[in-house]
């Protein structure tokens, strides 16, 4: 048999070239947002002892870079109007975690469940996925209320079909040294935990992006 003319066997070369490069680079790179208030955020704490920054180090082998977008104080009203930022930057995934202050300042759950529907269509509608935290609401609060304010989140996710964590500190709340003196925030033991926790339902999310 004849040898193969010079442009074909070229061709090929190139070819193995370029399948061989593609072999061998690198993952893309997926980016998880910590959309949250103040827990996201680390109130009380150095940005290196909050529960994205655990994230981070937890996923660092995964390829993963983890973006904290906490605000302390932010109510789902307010998270409504920061979306159009966090869609920009067109993430893997997004946690969102929100309504804490909702229920802290006695806000009608209609209202905060209306604002975290919008957050989660807009975010599904860009097929980003979605980790849902919930949180619940001390006693004092009613017991009507704090029964409505703790079902929105569950209510929401399965009309979503997103991932759940129904309670940020389950597991956690009477564990001592995790939380902060002022009996909300976590202390950076209490972050820790929680992306402890988060990380299972986050990995399943990561490996089957939409």
């Amino acid at each position: 048999m004849g040898s193969l003319p010079r442009s074909i066997a070229l061709a090929a070369i190139a070819l193995g070239l370029l399948a061989n490069t593609h072999a061998q680079s690198p993952k893309t790179q997926k980016t998880i947002i910590c959309f949250g208030d103040s827990i996201t955020a680390g109130y009380g704490l150095d940005s290196s002892q909050a529960y994205p920054a655990d994230l981070q180090r937890l996923l660092q082998t995964d390829n993963v870079r983890v973006l904290n977008r906490g605000t302390s104080g932010a109510t789902t009203k307010d998270a409504v109007a920061s979306l159009p930022q966090i869609l920009a930057l067109h993430p893997t995934l997004v946690i969102v975690e929100f309504g804490g202050n909702d229920g802290l300042r006695g806000l009608a759950t209609s209202a905060t469940r209306a604002n975290l529907d919008r957050i989660l269509t807009a975010l599904t509608d860009a097929h980003i996925r979605v980790l849902l935290v919930g949180i619940t609401l001390p006693p004092n609060y009613g017991q009507d209320y704090v029964k409505d304010f703790t079902a929105l989140f569950p209510a929401l996710a399965r009309a979503h079909h997103a991932a759940l964590m129904p309670m940020i500190y389950d597991g956690i709340y009477t564990l001592p040294g995790t939380i902060q003196p002022d009996g909300i925030h976590p202390t950076a033991k209490g972050s820790q935990l929680i992306a402890q926790h988060m990380l299972p339902l986050l990995r399943p999310l990561l490996d089957n992006p939409r």
